[in-house]
């Protein structure tokens, strides 16, 4: 480096290096145009200038000089180095690894030039480049510990555990006595631990808990290495050996459900369904009542046996385990208890067990069998506990009695408030329910979480505005709107995202849904770090698992939803474009000349307002936002806040693709990822792919309403096109017609008659009436009565007696508001729409959308008048404090108290 310098500068060059190094770049600045004053073509200096002042966001003079100095040294190992890292910082890692390369190509044994391209490599999980790079690091610096466990790692992100094991082994015969410094002995247990989770991961058990037992002494973290060792050992089938270990693990963590689960595999009382004979019942009954007595205060050992007795047993035990909890009052009790509601019967003997509860502390304080009195806050709990219990069976007016009936017992429990409000929500009634999150929110000003369940039923109500006002209390002060997003809080952001979808503003939802798309782009870059991180660390198992995680980060939930939500906001594009600029201008020239002029002037004065106002909030939120080495950390201003510019894209189904794409990739079981395939290449005419599309939907779940509804549409749309001429046309039609024989419902049938055949199947269920409506509708327009009498024919019937959740109406509210929208958009038949919308009124009597009779939609509702509650101060309890804050939120009042 800067060795065709005179000493001096060669000097200046290396004060250069290490005040990069040190992130002092203004001083870096003066020492690289010291050097250019005399030498201005040297090109590792203006490389290295050019880097410095990449690192001051001068980017565009950054990449000038950069690429200057390369062209004056073109075989300058730096310059090319530098090169990389200016496009490592913006994150093109592939011409970063070309750079690097070339680098390579001049000073092959450059160590720096290897690590870093090693980094690069682990990122871009180019993995036999991977390997290769490591070995010649190791090679070179054999002494270097990192370099050893290096190449290991990537021989196991290669797929070959068995070499990465030989590598480790030959690193140990590199030690001193093969004992570590004291300094290293926790890295070293690591180390370890990752060895024999390599030969466990090669099939080598036996070896694996023959190196855990010699090494014991070496590793430090002993409950990993019980952890360890019972997994082996249950692996191995010694099973006695394992138990007696998993009883020794519970007697030092009791309530870990994992060790519940080893030790009743080592007995062979282990079902992954959860499905034993009576026998094991009652062994399992035994072990667990043995279990108890040496673990007297663990939760987990009183509540896995609810999972699998059954009837008096299950009652027994159900009663014993929510006695104590409603007296101490866990509010989290029934989220404890909820899973048993998918166990057929249960949930009836929950209902009954609760209610005599209750019955006992309303009339004697106590409960039944016992003398002690009980607080007078046990009721309330148990009240609590009952409108949860009506709540998911879907009973919402008890719920709400209950409820409200806790509320008037002790009005100052906030976390009756945020249940109320959760009701209201499923009950339909979204706007009342922002309004009691709202008030649960005004009882506790400091409480972030109760705040964000107050911003979501917002939401919900698609109240984004005063959603945003209220989100932003828990953000720093400045520009509030982008610290939710840096804090990538992603949760807002979909949820924000649907109510604009659903209020129609598409470049708002789209916005919002390709924010979330970012945040998954920033988490991918957020593991370079920890590339050389982890290695130095020696957090090997950790990073594997890392890396393995980040491999499969974009098949989670919210980057589904964020991806489904951006390929519909671009498929209504398609279906309803927005205005062009062209057809704005077409307008305007029909205009008259001094009309044209006014409105020229006002968009001008418009645009420069909106910049203006921009400008002056990024300001405010910037002052004093520089740093000791003279970098301002100054966001830029957000060009397009309302998403406008998104909606001007020339082809929405091309956008939509690249999303797509990324769905089929990694959440290739999900009906939705499908379905939005589906929709997509219709429109885009691609009918092999729609029908690929159609096949994984029939695949996935052949009697889902919309595979069927796909199915019906895909061949009426097939059989309505011209006939092939062109070869390829001709292939299609070859390969559709060897295929539709494979179909079991279009087998030997019309799609007439295949619609009839669904209904039959079908025929008690109202969403898959409403798909065969459709349908019908859809082959015989002519048929649009039947198409009507066929949903207004459907029976709201209970759910049997001995099912999961008990007598429960079959519909759905969000099922109801479905049908309701297809008789008025697709059928278009107001007067159908007007008749269903009065029969759900009756059995949604708290929904807004169906303006029911106890919703708040109905001016002169229970839900619109205040209760004699709020005249005594319940209504008052955030006190004066928050008068002037956002502690009302307008709608406030309407609802303060929700009381039937």
């Amino acid at each position: 480096m800067g060795a065709s310098l005179p000493p001096k500068e060669a000097n200046l060059f290396k004060l250069i290096v290490k005040s990069y190094e040190t992130k002092q770049y203004k001083k870096g600045l003066k020492a690289a145009d010291a050097i250019l004053k005399r030498f201005p073509e040297h090109g590792e200096t203006l490389a290295m200038k050019g880097l410095t002042l990449n690192c001051m966001d001068r980017k565009t003079e950054a990449y000038e000089l950069v690429r200057q100095g390369l062209k004056n040294d073109l075989k300058s190992h730096v310059c090319w180095h530098v090169y990389g890292l200016l496009y490592r910082s913006d994150r093109e890692y592939r011409e970063a690894i070309k750079c690097y390369r070339n680098a390579l190509r001049i000073d092959p044994e450059n160590i720096e030039i290897l690590r870093d391209l090693s980094l690069l490599q682990a990122q871009m999980r180019d993995l036999a480049g991977f390997v290769e790079t490591r070995q010649k690091l190791l090679s070179l610096k054999p002494n270097h510990r990192m370099n050893w466990i290096g190449f290991s790692v990537a021989h196991h992100l290669n797929s070959n555990p068995s070499k990465a094991v030989e590598i480790l082994e030959a690193y140990e015969g590199t030690l001193e006595d093969d004992h570590p410094p004291d300094n290293e002995r926790c890295e070293h247990g690591e180390m370890l631990l990752y060895k024999i989770s390599l030969l466990e991961e090669c099939g080598f058990l036996e070896r694996a808990l023959e190196e855990l037992h010699k090494k014991e002494f070496k590793i430090v973290d002993k409950l990993v290495y019980k952890e360890q060792e019972v997994s082996l050992l249950v692996k191995l089938g010694r099973l006695e050996e394992a138990e007696k270990l998993y009883q020794a693990l519970l007697s030092m963590n009791p309530d870990n459900y994992r060790y519940y689960e080893g030790l009743q595999k080592c007995v062979g009382l282990y079902s992954e369904n959860a499905q034993f004979s009576a026998d094991e019942i009652d062994q399992l009954e035994a072990l667990y009542k043995s279990l108890g007595q040496q673990q007297k205060w663990s939760s987990a050992v009183k509540r896995i046996p609810l999972d699998f007795l059954q009837g008096n047993r299950f009652r027994e035990a159900a009663e014993n385990y929510i006695r104590p909890l409603l007296t101490k009052g866990v509010p989290s009790l029934f989220s404890d208890l909820s899973p048993l509601y998918d166990h057929p019967g249960k949930a009836d003997i929950l209902e009954q067990l609760i209610l005599e509860l209750e019955h006992s502390l309303r009339t004697t304080g106590q409960y039944p069998g016992r003398t002690e009195k009980e607080p007078p806050s046990t009721l309330m709990w148990a009240l609590f506990l009952l409108a949860q219990h009506y709540d998911r069976r879907g009973q919402y007016d008890i719920s709400l009695s209950k409820i409200d009936e806790a509320i008037e017992h002790t009005p100052t429990v906030i976390d009756l408030y945020s249940v109320k409000s959760r009701i209201l929500k499923h009950a339909g009634d979204l706007a009342a329910a922002a309004a009691l999150a709202d008030e649960a929110r005004c009882m506790d000003l400091a409480d972030r979480y109760i705040n964000s369940d107050c911003v979501k039923r917002m939401l919900q109500a698609d109240q984004v505005a005063l959603a945003e006002k209220t989100a932003v209390l828990f953000t720093k002060e400045g520009e509030q709107h982008n610290n939710l997003h840096d804090m990538q809080c992603m949760w807002y952001e979909l949820a924000s995202g649907e109510s604009y979808f659903r209020q129609g503003d598409l470049g708002r939802a789209l916005k919002k849904f390709l924010s979330v798309e970012k945040h998954y782009a920033d988490i991918t870059e957020d593991q370079f770090d920890f590339h050389s991180y982890c290695l130095r660390k020696m957090t090997l198992r950790t990073y594997v698992e890392m890396l393995r995680f980040q491999d499969r980060l974009h098949s989670h939930a919210y980057f589904h939803k964020a991806a489904a939500g951006a390929i519909r906001c671009y498929i209504k594009l398609y279906d309803t474009p927005s205005k062009s600029t062209a057809d704005e201008d077409d307008e305007m020239s029909k205009l008259p000349p001094s009309q044209k002029k006014k409105m020229r002037q006002k968009q001008r004065k418009a645009e420069a307002r909106a910049k203006k106002e921009a400008e002056e909030k990024h300001e405010e939120s910037s002052v004093g936002a520089a740093s000791k080495s003279g970098k301002r950390h100054v966001k830029p201003v957000d060009p397009d806040p309302n998403g406008e510019k998104l909606l001007q894209v020339e082809d929405p189904l091309l956008e939509a693709t690249k999303y797509l794409k990324l769905l089929q990739k990694n959440s290739p079981n999900s009906l939705e990822t499908h379905l939005l395939s589906f929709e997509l290449n219709m429109r885009k005419q691609r009918i092999l792919l729609a029908f690929q599309a159609l096949k994984q939907l029939l695949r996935l779940d052949a009697e889902h309403p919309d595979s069927h509804r796909s199915l019906i549409k895909f061949f009426h749309k097939v059989g309505s096109m011209a006939a092939p001429v062109t070869d390829t046309e001709k292939l299609i039609w070859s390969v559709l017609e060897a295929e539709r024989p494979t179909i079991s419902q279009l087998h030997e049938k019309s799609l007439i008659e295949g619609n009839r055949t669904f209904l039959e199947q079908h025929k008690d269920s109202l969403m898959h009436r409403a798909a065969v409506a459709e349908m019908l509708y859809v082959l015989e327009p002519d048929k649009k009565p039947e198409a009507i009498k066929l949903i207004e024919e459907s029976t709201n019937n209970t759910v049997p007696k001995d099912g999961a959740l008990g007598p429960v109406r079959e519909w759905k509210l969000k099922d109801c508001i479905a049908v309701h929208k297809f008789l008025g958009t697709v059928l278009v038949d107001n007067e159908a729409a007007l008749r269903w919308k009065v029969r759900c009124a009756e059995y949604f009597p708290f929904s807004t959308y169906f303006e029911g009779s106890l919703s708040s939609a109905i001016p002169n509702s229970a839900y619109n008048r205040i209760s004699k509650r709020s005249e005594n101060g319940s209504a008052n309890h955030s006190g004066g404090e928050t008068g002037d804050s956002l502690a009302s939120n307008g709608k406030l009042e309407t609802f303060k108290d929700l009381t039937i």
